[in-house]
C-alpha cells in the first residue's frame, strides 16, 4: 500500500508539473497586456522596465525555472490587474472560505439526497421511485445548468422571499446556491448508486441469500449496498473538491465573493499571474481528488491489492 501510495504520488506531481508547464507557456503567447495595470499609458522605457522586473525579456526555460522556485517557496506572483500589486497567495486566501463552506454544505446535501434516491430507485426498479428518479438525472443532465439555475434564482428568491444577490451574513441568500450547486451531483451520485446496486442484486451471493431465507432489507442494506457503494468511494474526493473550490456560473450568478467568481473576474481583466495561479489550483485539485479517491478505495475495500500478485503479468 505504501509503495503504492507513493507511486501514484509521483506520477501526480509529474503530471500537475507537466499541465503547469503548458499553461505557463501558453500564457505567455498571450499579450503583454495582461501584466500591465495601465499598459495604454505606459511608454516604451516603462514597459521594458517592468517586463525586465518581472523577467519576461528571459527565455521561457529561464522564466519556467524561477517560476517553479517561486512556486515552492509558496510565491505564487503578483496580480497585474485585478488588484495590481497585490499578493495572489493573499487574494485567494481572502477569497476561499467561501467557497469551501458554500462548496462542504451543497456536497453534505448531495449525499443526504443522492444516496437514499439511488438506494429508493434500485429497490424499486421499473416502479414509482424509479420513474421519479429517471426522469429527475434525465432532466438535470439533458438540460443546460445555466438554465435551471437562472429558473431557480428568478422563482425560488420570490417563492422564499430572500434577496437575489448573495450576503454572506444573511444566512437566508446561502439557500439557493447551496441548492443549486448540489443538483449535479445529486443526480450522479442516484444513477451510480442505482447502477452498482442493481448489478450487485444480480449476483449470486444475493440469489443465495435469498434462497437461505435471509431478509430482502438485510440483504439490501448489508451486501448490495455496501458492495455497490465501493466504486462510489472513488469519485467523492474529486467531487468534494472541485465542489468546495466554487462553481464559476453559480458564484457569478449570485456575486458570491468566491473562487469561481474571481477566476471568471480574472480572465475577464486579462490578468495572466492571476489566470495561471488559478488554474494550477484547479489542476492540484482535480490531481489531488483522483489520488484520494483510488487510496480511499484500496483502503475501504479489502479485496483490492496493490501488489502485483506471484505470476501475475
Amino acid at each position: 500500500m505504501l509503495k503504492y501510495s507513493f507511486k501514484r504520488l509521483a506520477s501526480s506531481l509529474i503530471t500537475l508539473c507537466i499541465i503547469v508547464t503548458v499553461v505557463f507557456v501558453l500564457l505567455r503567447q498571450m499579450p503583454i497586456e495582461g501584466y500591465f495595470d495601465n499598459f495604454e499609458k505606459a511608454d516604451a522605457a516603462t514597459i521594458q522596465a517592468k517586463l525586465n522586473q518581472l523577467g519576461l525579456n528571459d527565455p521561457i526555460p529561464v522564466q519556467l525555472w524561477n517560476f517553479f522556485v517561486g512556486l515552492f517557496h509558496g510565491d505564487l506572483g503578483t496580480s497585474a490587474r485585478y488588484s495590481a500589486g497585490a499578493s495572489i497567495a493573499e487574494i485567494i486566501a481572502r477569497k476561499a472560505p467561501v467557497s469551501i463552506k458554500l462548496g462542504v454544505m451543497s456536497m453534505a446535501l448531495s449525499l443526504l439526497m443522492g444516496i437514499p434516491l439511488g438506494t429508493a430507485m434500485a429497490r424499486s426498479k421499473g416502479k414509482f421511485w424509479d420513474k421519479i428518479g429517471t426522469v429527475y438525472i434525465v432532466l438535470i443532465n439533458a438540460v443546460p445548468a445555466a438554465v435551471y439555475y437562472i429558473f431557480i434564482q428568478m422563482y425560488g428568491t420570490g417563492a422564499l422571499n430572500i434577496p437575489m444577490l448573495f450576503d454572506e451574513k444573511n444566512l437566508l441568500t446561502w439557500i439557493l446556491p447551496v441548492f443549486s450547486m448540489s443538483l449535479g451531483s445529486t443526480a450522479s451520485y442516484a444513477m451510480w448508486l442505482r447502477r452498482y446496486m442493481v448489478d450487485e442484486m444480480n449476483k449470486d451471493y444475493v440469489r443465495l441469500a435469498r434462497a437461505k431465507g435471509v431478509a430482502d432489507k438485510k440483504i439490501m442494506m448489508k451486501h448490495v449496498f455496501r458492495n455497490a457503494f465501493v466504486p462510489m468511494i472513488q469519485y467523492i474526493p474529486t467531487s468534494l473538491l472541485y465542489t468546495i473550490s466554487g462553481s464559476i456560473y453559480i458564484e457569478s450568478l449570485y456575486s458570491i465573493p468566491g473562487m469561481g467568481g474571481l477566476l471568471v473576474d480574472v480572465i475577464g481583466r486579462q490578468d495572466n499571474p492571476m489566470v495561471q495561479a488559478i488554474v494550477m489550483i484547479y489542476s492540484c485539485i482535480g490531481i489531488v481528488g483522483l489520488l484520494l479517491g483510488d487510496l480511499l478505495m484500496g483502503l475501504i475495500d479489502p479485496r483490492i491489492s496493490f501488489v502485483k500478485k506471484e505470476g501475475a503479468r
